[in-house]
């Protein structure tokens, strides 16, 4: 899964960073890899996991206004471009993740997609600026960014009526308080990970 604010680079050599790749698994770039940096805490989403998630958001993500909240790889915000999404909003933390994801915008010749480098939390602290009818969070774990993050979108006026919010956490998450109006539609948990869609009522 994508996973970037609060990540440090490898810190134990002056190398070039290695890193990998992100498939997207259908829509107009079905079959793309784009390349990944090798970044702490950086998980990309599973591609079985990106298929359910997908599968869920079958009938709402074309035409879609996206907000990726912790972007990473960008392997979620790059399966909703892909799959026709409107716009996409991407947030990242770690400069080097936010310089590759340009990269990879640049290369699909991407015009409907914008990246932002800074902390999630503080961008979501601002009133927003537009409503999202999508959004993904899905953040670095064991850092406690589930709960200030849903309260943000809740409280500063991001989340469009009827609006899906993608939860990815560790499946030991306790004390996690959410809206009142958000209904859960959706739950799937395997090993350590714990997947949810809600609908903002």
């Amino acid at each position: 899964m994508s996973r970037n604010q609060h990540t440090k680079s490898n810190e134990k050599s002056r190398k070039p960073i290695k890193g990998g790749f992100i498939r997207l698994i259908s829509g107009k770039w079905r079959g793309k890899k784009l390349p990944v940096k090798d970044i702490e805490g950086l998980r990309p989403t599973t591609d079985r996991t990106k298929e359910t998630l997908f599968n869920w958001l079958m009938h709402d993500i074309n035409d879609a206004n996206c907000l990726d909240c912790f972007s990473g790889s960008g392997s979620l915000a790059f399966e909703a471009l892909s799959r026709f999404a409107r716009k996409v909003t991407l947030l990242e933390k770690d400069k080097s993740v936010v310089k590759q994801l340009r990269e990879n915008l640049a290369v699909l010749n991407v015009d409907n997609a914008t990246v932002h480098e800074g902390d999630s939390l503080n961008y979501l602290k601002q009133v927003a600026t537009e409503q999202y009818n999508i959004v993904f969070i899905d953040p670095p774990f064991n850092k406690g960014l589930v709960q200030p993050c849903c309260d943000a979108l809740n409280s500063n006026g991001y989340l469009a009526p009827d609006a899906l919010i993608y939860i990815e956490r560790e499946v030991d998450l306790s004390g996690l308080t959410l809206p009142n109006s958000w209904e859960l539609l959706k739950e799937k948990s395997t090993g350590q990970v714990t997947y949810q869609l809600y609908r903002q009522g």
